[in-house]
């Protein structure tokens, strides 16, 4: 993996745990030579993260919906900032410029993002590897929710299986160079 996409919270009102967290994250992943694509913007996790890459010498990569630079929340000191219209534009070129999916701590648009592309995954849309990194077990909650789900046959175990959650950053990569997706249809019908 080259270019790691990193998902995360914006709130400048975030935990001062998570924002370390995310710091760490930055940097580990630039010590290892990983390339971070995120929002572009450089406040909360975000800007943490984006800092902490930085300051590893690390390459960082933007992407921002034309609304929130006019609102001047942009990272000042990114490699490449991508001014795109919207939400979706964003979400579309992150994924694409990614070889590889992190969840850190955030909120509704956190989620959204995970979801989406753990759906997309799900579906066979792509076959990178998605992660949680969950800090102080922030994704809790949602884990069990998704557990859920497959006891519910929402969910196939095989595809809750495929997401990667770890609370260490170095855990967490190593598993993502060795992911290998499964080859399960959502619609086959039986466990797994």
């Amino acid at each position: 993996m080259k270019s790691i996409c990193v998902y995360c919270g914006s709130s400048p009102d975030a935990d001062p745990a998570f924002l370390s967290l995310a710091r760490r994250f930055g940097r580990g992943l630039a010590e290892r030579g990983h390339q971070l694509v995120f929002g572009g913007v450089g406040l909360g996790l975000m800007g943490a993260v984006a800092d902490g890459a930085l300051s590893a010498g690390g390459r960082v990569v933007g992407i921002i919906p034309k609304a929130l630079l006019e609102m001047e929340v942009a990272h000042p000191h990114l490699a490449e900032l991508h001014v795109v219209d919207d939400m979706h534009q964003r979400k579309r070129m992150m994924a694409e410029r990614a070889d590889g999916f992190v969840v850190l701590p955030g909120g509704c648009g956190t989620l959204d993002e995970f979801f989406e592309i753990f759906t997309w995954a799900q579906l066979g849309f792509h076959e990178k590897p998605v992660a949680i990194l969950n800090g102080n077990d922030y994704y809790e909650p949602m884990l069990a929710m998704m557990r859920s789900m497959v006891r519910h046959g929402f969910l196939k175990e095989v595809h809750f299986d495929m997401l990667i959650v770890d609370a260490n950053h170095d855990a967490l990569l190593q598993r993502m160079s060795e992911f290998v997706p499964p080859r399960v249809s959502k619609w086959n019908r039986g466990p797994g």
